[in-house]
Parts: C-alpha cells; structure tokens; sequence
C-alpha cells in the first residue's frame, strides 16, 4: 500500500517471485483522492485540497478470490475479485463514514471515522470492520470526537457489498475499537490457526 504525495492518491502492489528468484513489484490498483471544499475538510488535508483514501487495511479472503481494501480517509471500503492477481476488477463498495461525506449507517445516522479495520469471515461472506486506527492519527484526521463503532456487512458471492442494517455496535464512554477477532477464526488467522 502506498500514498502518493503527488496527488494523495492510494495504490495496492502485487508482489511476486520470478522462476530466477528475482522479485518483482507491479501497481496493480489505483484509488483516487476526493475533491472537496476546503472548509469540509480536517486541518491535516487542507492544504492538499482533497482527501486522501489513506488505505489503512487489507484483507484476501481465504479462498484468495477477494481483496477488500479499507480507505480510512474518503469512508469507503472496495471489494476486489482477485483472482488474475495481475488484473483485479472492482466489483462492490459501501461508505461509511469518511472525513466529508460522514455516510451514515442504517441504525445510527452520519458516522465519524471511516472503515479501518478488516475481518472476513472464513467462508467469505461476512465482512467486519471498526473506525478508529490509532487516537493520535483519529485527533488529526477526524478532529471532531469519533465515535467508536463496529458494523457489519454482507458480501455476496460473485461480488457487491451490502450493509448489514441490524449489525451496528457502539463503544460508550470514549472507546475506540480497532482489531476484531471472529470465534473459529477469519481469513487472516487462517493460516496460524487451523490446519
């Protein structure tokens, strides 16, 4: 993951090992910053004139056919179908929350914060996430208080992202959640887990 200083834009990068052994980095996704009004925006982005996604997570599902990727900053979460890896095709996304646009979620109105962390279930279809990434970087990027919140949301076979309206978890009293720990394990526990 990589944030340009050019244009604030954030990108994805397929690693890969040749049959020499030689290593290669390839750019394979491109997520564009978001123009906005000056006054929507925190002091930390306002001089660029836009907001960056700033791709805070990333989680492959255990099957290896989609990446979900978490853009902190514009409040968006993108689902990949990954499986070309050289050649990912976008195939859903959902707002929440997000340093403009605040997108709200059925059960509680505008939110503060934006997608952070990722959890996928192991068969794929249930995505889980949180809105705090550290409360120093919440300070600056979202100045207002943040609400700490969890939600839940529905991924389809085939692609598309759907909110799950009744799966909407506050955190009273100032707590910030941040890693989400599924029982039976997710699609990055995987691997250390089970068998």
């Amino acid at each position: 993951m990589e944030v340009s200083t050019a244009d604030l834009s954030a990108s994805v990068w397929l690693w890969e090992r040749g049959d020499d052994g030689q290593v290669s980095v390839t750019k394979v996704i491109t997520i564009p910053a978001e123009a906005a009004e000056t006054e929507q925006m925190p002091p930390a982005v306002q001089p660029f004139g836009a907001v960056p996604p700033l791709v805070t997570d990333i989680a492959l599902s255990v099957d290896d056919r989609d990446l979900y990727v978490s853009c902190w900053g514009t409040g968006e979460l993108k689902r990949f179908d990954v499986s070309d890896p050289r050649n990912p095709r976008e195939t859903g996304s959902v707002r929440l929350g997000g340093m403009v646009q605040k997108s709200p979620h059925p059960a509680a109105g505008a939110l503060s914060g934006g997608p952070q962390m990722v959890e996928v279930s192991r068969d794929g279809r249930r995505v889980y996430l949180t809105n705090s990434l550290y409360a120093s970087w919440d300070a600056q990027f979202y100045p207002a208080i943040i609400e700490g919140w969890m939600v839940g949301l529905d991924a389809p076979e085939g692609g598309g992202l759907q909110v799950d309206p009744d799966f909407f978890v506050t955190m009273p009293g100032g707590r910030r959640p941040h890693q989400i720990r599924l029982q039976g394990g997710d699609a990055s526990s995987d691997s250390y887990c089970f068998p």
